[in-house]
């Protein structure tokens, strides 16, 4: 008897479904048998998600981050070749400038000693190369010497033994700064690297310290119970462990996506969570048991969270796309942080809610957020007056978007206006000018004709100084005759290295257009295999690889969440309707640059319009369910002053938790390209909350016989009857006409036929 009690507990999770296929009902849907599976596996399910997240706390620590943009570049792109080549035959080592103020020639040069000396260190370029300061100051001539001794300034160029972003060249920059002490001003793409790192490390703990807090009590405000907000934050924080411990798969991140992917998971996929507490609340108001309330919940908010989620995952999904391949891992974790979400809230949350189902009962309190009826009403006054409005503007909007200034390069990210280096660069400025890097790379073929090209470079009135060997070497004196350590660095076997330093900086149309002549110069002495790299000609080719990315992006997004929301629809008007105020608040936000007169860095405005369509279409779909099933009982002024009121919680809660995530990346950063992504992100978030609940309930009235009922059938029926009465139209003018004709043409007039 005991053994058949426990067969029959045993069996119990499946008895249901067992009863229903002994009695020939196999038609039960896949989101209840999944619901059933998830509550009777909660405790398997919930021990694979906390081993999960052991296993992806271990596993992020070997995720690498790359700051250095030039990665990033299409494969083809000539900066990448001439970087690969040099690479092979030179080796690729990090740069940077240092300038020392308040020392004698003398007192320079032992710094000089000193800082070579500096493990790390390969060699450095100062004056003591071409004149002898040994002499004393009376007997050198200051014209000579002026481009690094000046005003009892000295500036050195550095070349370390490893590249830009190695550890061992970070640690030598920290040893030279302390051997300068208050007197060293450094600048460079090594120091450069090595100050975003370590400012966004120390500024990414904080941007996600203070959002989470935001977060929280935005939840506070918005719910019903005080306990809600921390299950919302345990789920998500989940998720975000799960996403951060996954993208070790992806090997390497940039430094934008890892700043930014945890806020933007944890703004765009929380509504998640409260689809299915708020279907769960309602499943339990109408007397059922936590169990099958959760399973009926279950059922319900599945589609909901599938669907939102889908058009979230397909705008983020167009990114992976670009061919400047910063915006392919961007994507990709976005991507995969909404599905890990989307699973995480499916499988995980109704275990820890069934638990928490009693704490939120006992911690229930008045919602903080008022009914909005009288502001639904108003807008329904109002929609003619706003959809003039929006008529007026948004052309405008659409044209000043593309107008706004770019910026494109690592200068624009790293050397940004307020960071240090941007202070030290000024200063170097303000007593040297200007000193613009480039690399020529070319075959090592013909002294010659090297020598021919190194002369009129030199003699380009922007260059300030050439360094090659033939004219390093002595006149008369072969390169054999000197030492291979002396030689290597400018010639291999195969390939010849020139460096030239220009008076411009290292992005604007004077540097594009001087290194453009530059190149020029290079291809007609070596047509083939010859590059210029640096940090212009890379610049040249981010701007080339990004700005073709821009239509393609937009277009695949927009096309991508279209589709999407058509098939969940069944219907092609509603979906356009549904983008219609998502579009315009993507204008609008790319507009305000233009307008302030900002300085817009690129790869923000591209990225950000993805991310703004994937991340807020889902109100416009929230508040177009609301207005269909309020359409089905009640007349449209009603129904669209029902969707309005029921919508504008979730769409307040989403619109400012996205909002306010990106307004503290934006105000906390001092790194130009994520400040910009934040500020993007941040108002494009409360456009969006604007426009959806301002302009789509007016377009849902206007457009209302096409959108209510089978979608599909009303639309094709329209076009059906509208061509049959335009057909029935030109039939009958054309048999008036040739009666017409006939009647002339019996009169014998022949004039005035058609």
């Amino acid at each position: 008897m005991r053994h058949k009690v426990s067969e029959r507990i045993r069996e119990k999770p499946y008895q249901i479904l067992r009863t229903c296929r002994d009695k020939g009902k196999d038609d039960i849907s896949f989101p209840t048998r999944l619901a059933r599976f998830i509550i009777h596996r909660k405790k398997l399910i919930e021990s694979i998600f906390f081993i999960s997240c052991a296993v992806s706390m271990f596993a992020m620590l070997f995720v690498n981050v790359n700051y250095d943009l030039t990665e990033y570049l299409p494969k083809d792109a000539q900066t990448n070749i001439g970087l690969d080549v040099m690479r092979e035959e030179f080796g690729y080592p990090g740069t940077a400038r240092v300038m020392i103020k308040d020392v004698s020639l003398y007192e320079a040069k032992q710094y000089k000693d000193k800082l070579e000396a500096v493990d790390g260190v390969d060699q450095i370029l100062w004056c003591d190369s071409t004149a002898n300061i040994y002499s004393g100051e009376d007997f050198i001539n200051e014209d000579d010497i002026d481009d690094y001794y000046k005003d009892r300034c000295a500036v050195m160029d550095i070349t370390f033994d490893e590249e830009d972003d190695s550890p061992r060249t970070s640690g030598a920059i920290d040893e030279m700064r302390a051997i300068t002490g208050d007197r060293g001003y450094f600048v460079g793409m090594a120091v450069q690297n090595k100050s975003l790192a370590e400012t966004v490390e120390s500024e990414s703990n904080r941007i996600l310290v203070i959002a989470v807090i935001m977060i929280f009590l935005i939840l506070c405000i918005s719910t019903t119970s005080w306990t809600e907000p921390v299950l919302f934050m345990l789920v998500m924080g989940v998720a975000v462990m799960l996403n951060r411990g996954t993208n070790i798969f992806v090997g390497t991140l940039s430094f934008l996506t890892n700043n930014v992917a945890v806020v933007l998971q944890l703004a765009t996929s929380m509504d998640y969570s409260i689809f299915l507490l708020d279907a769960f609340t309602k499943e339990r108001d109408k007397g059922k048991t936590d169990e099958e309330a959760m399973i009926a919940a279950i059922e319900e908010a599945i589609r909901s969270i599938f669907a939102s989620s889908m058009t979230t995952v397909v705008g983020f999904l167009a990114l992976v796309t670009m061919t400047f391949s910063v915006g392919f891992d961007m994507g990709l974790v976005l991507a995969k942080g909404i599905l890990v979400s989307l699973i995480t809230v499916i499988f995980f949350m109704p275990a820890v809610l069934l638990k928490f189902s009693k704490w939120n009962d006992k911690t229930k309190h008045r919602s903080f957020l008022p009914d909005f009826k009288n502001f639904s009403k108003w807008i329904y006054r109002m929609r003619y007056v706003i959809l003039i409005i929006t008529l007026l503007v948004t052309p405008g909007a659409y044209v000043a978007q593309g107008m706004t200034d770019f910026r494109y390069g690592n200068n624009a990210i790293g050397a940004a206006e307020g960071t240090q280096i941007y202070q030290d660069d000024q200063k170097i400025i303000e007593i040297f000018g200007r000193s613009n890097m480039m690399l020529a790379i070319y075959p090592n073929t013909s002294p010659v004709a090297e020598k021919a090209m190194s002369d009129e470079i030199e003699d380009l009135s922007y260059v300030k100084s050439v360094t090659s060997l033939p004219d390093t070497l002595p006149d008369g004196v072969p390169e054999e005759f000197l030492p291979y350590s002396m030689t290597s660095e400018l010639h291999t076997e195969k390939a010849s290295r020139m460096l030239i330093y220009i008076k411009t900086k290292a992005e604007s149309p004077r540097a594009f257009e001087c290194t453009d002549e530059i190149r020029n110069i290079l291809k007609r002495y070596y047509p083939e295999a010859s590059y210029l790299v640096g940090e212009t000609p890379s610049t040249q080719d981010i701007k080339e690889a990004i700005v073709s990315d821009n239509a393609r992006v937009n277009a695949l997004s927009l096309a991508g969440v279209f589709l999407v929301v058509m098939f969940s629809f069944r219907s092609i008007v509603t979906p356009i309707l549904i983008l219609v105020p998502i579009e315009m608040a993507i204008f609008y936000n790319m507009a305000m640059p233009y307008i302030r007169g900002d300085t817009l860095i690129y790869m923000g405005y591209i990225i950000v319009s993805s991310i703004q369509l994937g991340a807020t279409v889902d109100y416009s779909i929230l508040l177009t369910n609301n207005y269909m099933g309020a359409r089905k009982r009640l007349p449209n002024k009603e129904a669209c002053i029902e969707a309005v009121s029921l919508s504008c919680t979730s769409i307040l809660t989403s619109g400012s938790i996205i909002t306010f995530a990106g307004y503290i990346i934006y105000m906390i950063s001092s790194t130009a390209a994520i400040g910009d992504l934040g500020h993007l992100i941040g108002r494009g978030g409360l456009f969006s909350v604007i426009l959806v609940l301002t302009v789509l309930p007016s377009l849902l009235v206007l457009f209302d016989r096409f959108i209510v009922g089978d979608g599909w059938k009303r639309t094709a029926n329209y076009l059906k009857n509208r061509y049959v009465d335009q057909r029935s139209i030109w039939k009958a003018r054309w048999n008036g006409n040739k009666e017409k004709r006939f009647r002339k043409r019996k009169l014998g007039k022949t004039e005035g036929t058609l």
